[in-house]
């Protein structure tokens, strides 16, 4: 090892063979905090930074819609419970010539552990104003609530993408006045995050797939809700591909894909876009990144070694730009 290193390390040992007079520091307060949540990567010439808003818990065991002794078979195998602390990411992907925002996270309507996009986009060193475009997966409180700050527009000068199918439903006052009493909030919280932008004329909707920047596409993915959409961005022989909510429970929907959710609008499609997704990630061996996976939630897909189900492997941390 580098002199200096070996230098350390010796003297480190003669440190730890003398006694030392213990110290206490009881006084000291518990932090209860994290750093900042950001984490950025290199996709192509892309730079994309992922953003965490926080984490919510989630009764996943009650959620998943699949054999209940598999469910919980998988969680046990990942040390968790019938509660699973859920993250909620966004990916501010800057092109050089635009900065675009995936979603935007849950704002102020899933309580105090969620809300935390806006302060870590600044955190890592940009400003709300300086958005150009939000593309969002689907209108679900927690990827459009974060749309608001204090009532108002919290990207002032970003233009709104989203898939017409998911703003013609979600934006009905018809369909949420048939809708079952539990999803009214559902449609109260779509269309109060996305109520602003419509009235200042900055939504501005698509059909299906399509390319909406250069080296950003939407790709339809329709299941999870009537227009849920992943986004690809490729640059200089690179891909990476965000999933929304292709994913929420990874020690699950990962060994099993046909496990679908609650959340789910149509469970069918849902499972087989999910499949499709999946199947193509393993085979393609590009990175993908998903709303509800463990933040940083960037990684590949393989499949496993008896052919049943995937696994997924986290994107190596890096320091080096």
């Amino acid at each position: 090892m580098p002199k200096l290193l070996a230098t350390l390390f010796a003297a480190a040992c003669l440190a730890g063979a003398a006694a030392l007079p213990s110290a206490s520091f009881a006084d000291a307060p518990l932090q209860k905090q994290q750093a900042p949540g950001w984490q950025r990567m290199m996709v192509g010439d892309y730079e994309v930074t992922v953003l965490s808003d926080g984490t919510v818990k989630l009764p996943v065991a009650q959620l998943l819609k699949g054999d209940p002794a598999r469910i919980g078979e998988a969680l046990k195998r990942s040390y968790l419970g019938e509660q699973v602390e859920t993250s909620v990411n966004g990916f501010l992907v800057n092109t050089g010539s635009k900065l675009v925002l995936v979603d935007t996270g849950a704002g102020n309507t899933f309580g105090p552990t969620l809300g935390f996009l806006l302060q870590n986009l600044r955190a890592a060193g940009y400003r709300p104003e300086q958005v150009d475009e939000i593309y969002i997966t689907h209108m679900h409180a927690d990827h459009v609530g974060g749309l608001l700050s204090g009532g108002t527009r919290a990207f002032p000068n970003a233009v709104l993408r989203i898939d017409k199918r998911d703003t013609d439903y979600w934006l009905s006052e018809a369909n949420m006045n048939a809708a079952a009493p539990q999803m009214k909030d559902f449609f109260s919280a779509a269309q109060a995050s996305v109520g602003p932008y419509a009235q200042a004329g900055m939504l501005k909707t698509f059909e299906g797939s399509t390319d909406l920047a250069p080296g950003i596409r939407a790709q339809s993915a329709y299941g999870h809700t009537p227009g849920h959409t992943v986004y690809v961005i490729e640059s200089q022989g690179q891909k990476l591909v965000l999933w929304g909510d292709l994913m929420h429970v990874a020690a699950v929907q990962f060994e099993d894909p046909a496990v679908t959710i609650a959340f789910d609008s149509d469970n069918a499609p849902a499972m087989a876009q999910r499949v499709a997704a999946y199947t193509d990630a393993a085979k393609g061996g590009y990175l993908v990144g998903a709303a509800h996976l463990a933040f940083p939630g960037v990684g590949h897909l393989r499949a496993a070694a008896d052919g049943k189900g995937y696994v997924f492997v986290p994107l190596n941390y890096s320091s080096l730009r």
